[in-house]
């Protein structure tokens, strides 16, 4: 169905080279040394020189996938890099294929995490270089299967499957980066409401890997002289099938209806300064919230605005651990009793047994009965609230001092009632992984609410990427997502992904809004993952078929042949 003029590339022809074999001669001659293959760093260098224009080209289209994703939001762009490593993997051997993936990845993760450098290049260039090797297998995949019919949809089975891995491993994984995520207001997004963002990840490659074919297929009939020939229409058809497969979105209802409402007030209290130092002083951060909230009251007082339901705070907003800090919990106290309503409260807590630990949390806290129920990020990063192997890789690392205590993995979702809302917890980057938001969701949760502290990536596009999974969720799961954080951006999302309000970043400000709460599980929801597994699987074992399907149809083919050709003794032998 979907497949056009093959064609044999010198990659190909290479690697089907003749070895060299010792010369035939008389006993006593000496044989030929069998040819010594080269080193895999000469290896690497020759397929280089032999390669370079393919690998500029991948890396340019890793360039060109950056401004997909926020903040520039070009999302066009995510579907010509899947379409310029289909057409450059396409011919090759797996391993050159392998490569091609490699030179795509690691541009490509060079220039969306570059906001890590305010931590070091050198981190950035080691978590690009790490991300980028997923793109390997995916490559040498790529390869392998265009030589299939149909070979558009085992492209974008793939695309999931590299996603499926990145997501996972290793440290838990680390989903930045996904296609999905450059499409978060796109006519693909509403897909998430029906798959999650593994749908939307497909759809996108499936689209621009049939783009590629469709592009391939009548750059072959331009060559033959028969492009205004019905030879054509195949190839418009695939061009056909690659617009519904984009507009197919547009058919997927996204429930919106709220089930009630909760009137809540979103707090961005600032930080001193962006950067790694983003804390100052102690209490200085927790000041910030309590003065805008303290104001807030105020202008309750006066009736300028409305009094709230609930207020919510961002991560961190309490640098010291109220519990232990009679300083801490007499401002955050102060604030909740003031302005009357439940606060929920982000703080760096002390773990209670585990001594040197410290755990970040979400902490309801009511103006008259003080901290309740609380969350625990379940999800701490690695490298930045723990560190991985630390005494053997302290030794090499002095910046590792720079997280001198391991946060301690909570292990519930974060369903709490803050108030009259039952609301989801889900912190900072945990807003990436699928399952944490999911379980979330279906355990209760009626809105969502990222507390969030983006001070250390201030000004550097990351806050934005962020921001941007919020306005996947919210479609994923038909809930209203808050996104509260000390510096910005905070912001509301109503559950059909658009943006209702958001912060300037540094700055101090309140954001009221109606929220609307929901009580029905999307079609994302209740089937989970299942629809990543499944196409992960696909594209896996077409991949596996490209190898295993020519070997049995061979075996097949020589057990059938065999009697015939062997003779009646099946020996082969011509009988004297």
């Amino acid at each position: 169905m979907l497949s056009g003029p093959e064609t044999t590339t010198r990659d190909e022809s290479d690697d089907r080279r003749p070895r060299a074999t010792a010369p035939e001669g008389p006993a006593d001659r000496v044989p030929t040394p069998p040819e010594r293959r080269p080193r895999w760093p000469r290896r690497l260098l020759a397929a280089l020189r032999h390669d370079w224009p393919a690998t500029v080209l991948a890396a340019l289209a890793g360039l060109a996938l950056v401004p997909a994703f926020p903040p520039y939001d070009i999302w066009p762009a995510s579907l010509l890099a899947v379409a310029a490593l289909s057409l450059l993997t396409r011919g090759r051997s797996a391993r050159r294929g392998g490569w091609l993936g490699f030179a795509l990845g690691f541009p490509f993760f060079l220039g969306l995490l570059s906001w890590l450098r305010v931590i070091g290049w050198d981190a950035t260039v080691g978590l690009a270089v790490i991300e980028a090797l997923f793109l390997v297998p995916m490559g040498a995949g790529l390869a392998a299967t265009a030589r299939m019919r149909a070979w558009p949809l085992w492209a974008a089975c793939l695309w999931v499957a590299q996603e499926w891995a990145r997501d996972r491993v290793p440290f838990g994984g680390f989903p930045w980066g996904r296609l999905a995520f450059a499409n978060t207001s796109t006519p693909f997004t509403p897909l998430a409401a029906l798959g999650g963002a593994p749908l939307v990840t497909f759809a996108v490659a499936f689209t621009g890997a049939l783009l590629a074919w469709a592009g391939l297929r009548l750059w072959h009939l331009h060559r033959a002289g028969l492009l205004a020939g019905r030879a054509a229409l195949p190839a418009l058809g695939g061009a056909g099938l690659a617009v519904a497969v984009g507009a197919s979105g547009y058919a997927v209802p996204v429930p919106t209806g709220a089930n009630d409402t909760v009137s809540v007030a979103i707090v961005q209290g600032n930080v001193q300064q962006a950067g790694m130092d983003f804390l100052g002083r102690p209490m200085m951060i927790l000041n910030n919230h309590v003065d805008a909230t303290l104001q807030l009251a105020d202008d309750v007082a006066a009736g300028r605005v409305e009094r709230p339901d609930l207020v919510l705070w961002p991560e961190n907003a309490s640098d010291l651990d109220p519990y232990r800090r009679p300083e801490a919990y007499a401002a955050i106290d102060r604030a909740a009793r003031t302005v009357g309503v439940p606060i929920l409260v982000g703080a760096l807590v002390d773990h209670p047994t585990e001594e040197g630990y410290v755990e970040n949390q979400g902490i309801v806290w009511d103006p008259e009965t003080g901290p309740g129920d609380s969350y625990t990020k379940q999800h701490p990063v690695p490298f930045g609230e723990y560190v991985p192997f630390r005494d053997q890789l302290s030794v090499l690392i002095s910046r590792l001092e720079r997280v001198p205590r391991d946060f301690w993995p909570g292990e519930r979702s974060g369903v709490l009632d803050v108030g009259p809302a039952r609301l989801g917890d889900v912190i900072c980057f945990e807003v990436a992984y699928d399952g944490i938001v999911r379980d979330t969701v279906n355990e209760g949760a009626r809105a969502l609410v990222v507390q969030t502290n983006n001070a250390t990536y201030g000004n550097t596009g990351q806050p934005e990427q962020q921001l941007a999974m919020s306005q996947l969720r919210a479609v994923e799961h038909g809930r209203a997502v808050v996104t509260v954080a000390t510096s910005g951006i905070s912001a509301v999302v109503r559950p059909d992904g658009s943006i209702e309000q958001r912060t300037e970043e540094f700055t101090q400000d309140v954001l009221s809004t109606e929220l609307p709460l929901r009580d029905g599980r999307t079609v994302a929801d209740r089937v989970g993952a299942a629809p990543e597994w499944a196409l992960a699987f696909g594209g896996l074992l077409a991949w596996a078929w490209t190898g295993l399907g020519p070997r049995l149809a061979r075996r097949g083919a020589a057990a059938q042949a065999g009697p015939e050709s062997g003779g009646e003794d099946g020996a082969g032998e011509r009988k004297e």
